[in-house]
């Protein structure tokens, strides 16, 4: 059987942080604030990892007042969902994800991007889908004052 999960994330952006998508450090004068290193991606495909699977969301197992994820990478995040995920006979076969930002410019970085998420997912680059697109000006995102995620997963249930 096959199922489907929505994740989406947002961060508003911070002084003195480093910006890290996917897994990736960016160039840029400022990153995004957050308890963990605020990887807007990451944590939109750890929510649809986690929905696909249906256990709620990634606030529900790794709040941002618990210490031990203060500073965590987003790459942790992925990996235990993963595990959660294994626990249930369930594994992941393909993810989409969409980056809304004005700025930094991110098409010279997707393809990193994409390969290290790849790498997480234990899934062939094939299999993994990022791309960007502005707010087109509108909004806090097109303000410039954050960016946001929003990802597909689609998993693969072997009990059924």
């Amino acid at each position: 059987m096959t199922r489907t999960g929505l994740g989406y994330d947002s961060h508003r952006f911070a002084e003195d942080r480093e910006l890290v998508i996917g897994g990736v450090k960016i160039p840029s004068d400022r990153g995004l604030a957050g308890h963990s290193d605020a990887d807007v991606l990451a944590h939109a495909i750890v929510d649809a990892l986690l929905g696909a699977a249906s256990l709620g969301d990634i606030g529900r197992h790794f709040p941002d007042n618990a210490p031990e994820w203060e500073d965590a990478p987003g790459s942790l995040f992925i990996e235990k969902a993963l595990e959660m995920l294994r626990e249930r006979g369930m594994r992941p076969v393909h993810v989409d994800a969409t980056l809304i930002a004005e700025l930094p410019k991110l098409a010279p970085h997707m393809d990193t991007i994409r390969a290290k998420l790849a790498g997480f997912l234990g899934l062939p680059v094939e299999s993994v889908s990022v791309k960007a697109s502005t707010n087109e000006g509108m909004g806090a995102i097109g303000r410039g004052e954050g960016m946001a995620a929003l990802a597909l997963a689609t998993v693969v249930d072997e009990n059924v």
